[in-house]
């Protein structure tokens, strides 16, 4: 847990373990936690038979996209945790603009964590929690980027890293990713550097000031993209003279 002395990340404090297939790369990641891994624990796959995405939803995942997940343990204070999204977006996005050529399209991060090529979906993120039997608490950062195949996704527009020009392998893109997250989990701190990480997100943020919908578990809210506050929480102009705060939800712009 964090403590009065910084804990530094350097890449040597991290560990890759690359796999051909497997069910999940967060399935194996949260296995290796209750196993006892100490964490900072990259695992990769060529192929997932059974990847997943945020609500439960199928992440299609054959080979020639990058398949990642990175396992923490104890990463921060619980109240501290709901900024580490941020951080992974900030992250994400600086491996992917290492590989995109100057010409490609805009690339942003709409909140709080999908990385947009042109305003397609090139990237999903999936964090997920455990509280382990020897009460250590175990956080899997998983990350399926679209290197060359392009899954169906009725919900949004997708694209993928070769039709946007970038040449990058997997394994390449993947090199950039171990890098770049080390750094910014660096910057994050536990937590406590979450002022620099918001800054990094809202210079890369997609939509600020554009009428969007929010779709959460029970209802649907439109409004005005008015950024994030300075936890990482979507602030939306409602138009009544407030600005309603959300934790959680899918943001759908016009």
């Amino acid at each position: 847990m964090a403590s009065d002395k910084r804990r530094r990340i350097s890449l040597g404090d991290i560990r890759h373990e690359a796999l051909s297939d497997t069910s999940s790369t967060n399935t194996e990641c949260l296995a290796r936690a209750r196993a006892g891994d100490s964490g900072l624990l990259w695992v990769t796959a060529e192929r997932q038979t059974g990847g997943r995405g945020r609500r439960g939803r199928p992440w299609a995942s054959e080979r020639g996209n990058l398949y990642a997940s990175l396992l923490l343990i104890d990463p921060a204070p619980m109240e501290r945790l709901a900024s580490l999204p941020l951080a992974i977006a900030v992250a994400v996005h600086q491996a992917i603009r290492s590989v995109l050529p100057l010409g490609a399209e805009p690339l942003e991060v709409k909140w709080p964590n999908d990385i947009l090529i042109g305003r397609k979906k090139t990237c999903g993120i999936l964090v997920e929690g455990e509280r382990l039997a020897d009460g250590r608490h175990a956080v899997v950062i998983g990350i399926g980027i679209n290197v060359s195949v392009m899954p169906d996704n009725p919900i949004y527009p997708v694209t993928c890293l070769r039709d946007q020009g970038s040449a990058a392998s997997p394994e390449e893109l993947f090199a950039h990713l171990f890098a770049s997250m080390a750094e910014t989990l660096d910057i994050w701190d536990e937590g406590q550097g979450i002022a620099e990480v918001t800054t990094r997100w809202r210079a890369v943020a997609c939509g600020i000031g554009e009428k969007i919908t929010v779709n959460l578990p029970d209802r649907s809210i439109s409004g005005y993209f008015a950024g994030i506050d300075d936890n990482g929480l979507l602030m939306l102009d409602t138009g009544t003279g407030r600005i309603m705060p959300i934790a959680a939800g899918d943001v759908f712009f016009g």
